[in-house]
């Protein structure tokens, strides 16, 4: 069996190089442009990010590329459908594409699964009141190959079709491959009044939320 490891997080574009450089996968479809890539699997989306499932997989040595992507979206959809009937009233989603959108925010937001749904909290409040998400993983994806690793005060005012603190609510796609977790987070946000959060800078990857700036 050939071992496939798809990390929560990364991006669509990571994965189809992960693909291409496995010597036990049949390359059929990879090199496709990408919406006939899309076409080719059958998906109704017009983007590919954020609709492959991250996990663990194993399949046969010599599996297509076209039958993995297939398995991977499927498994997501399922996940984000499971979700989805779950979901909490009132939230500001028009449809659970954006629930997919915010849950690819959300997991890249934070590492711990703790925080997750306190992260969805904040960022459907934000929502709810106006207020832009303005938060920096959305830039650095409108960024694409220009991000080298750190952004400036000037990346955060250049606007993108990404860049939330240019555009009001939700980006226009994911922008990463959320696991189950964060789709579950997405659809359930942890109530509260908390609107800001900032990391603690202590090592341990956790978070200071706040209902006021100067907290």
């Amino acid at each position: 069996m050939n071992r496939i490891l798809v990390i929560e997080g990364t991006t669509f574009k990571q994965l189809l190089q992960n693909l291409k450089k496995d010597p036990n996968v049949s390359k059929t479809i990879l090199d496709l442009p990408q919406d006939q890539l899309l076409k080719a699997l059958d998906i109704p989306y017009s983007h590919p990010e954020g609709l492959f499932a991250p996990d663990t997989y194993f399949f046969a040595k010599g599996e297509t590329d076209k039958k993995i992507l297939t398995d991977l979206y499927h498994r997501q959809m399922k996940s984000l459908d499971e979700a989805w009937a779950k979901k909490a009233p009132n939230l500001p989603y028009n449809d659970k594409y954006q629930a997919l959108i915010m849950a690819s925010i959300i997991e890249k937001e934070t590492s711990l699964d703790s925080e997750l749904e306190q992260v969805s909290g904040v960022f459907v409040r934000r929502l709810k009141i106006g207020m832009r998400l303005q938060t920096d993983p959305t830039v650095i994806y409108g960024m694409g190959d220009n991000y080298k690793g750190n952004i400036t005060r000037n990346d955060l005012r250049t606007p993108t079709p990404y860049n939330t603190y240019t555009i009001n609510g939700l980006p226009p796609t994911p922008i990463a491959m959320p696991g189950k977790p964060a789709l579950e987070a997405a659809a359930q946000p942890a109530e509260g009044d908390a609107v800001f959060f900032v990391a603690r800078g202590d090592g341990s990857g956790r978070h200071v939320f706040s209902k006021d700036l100067n907290d």
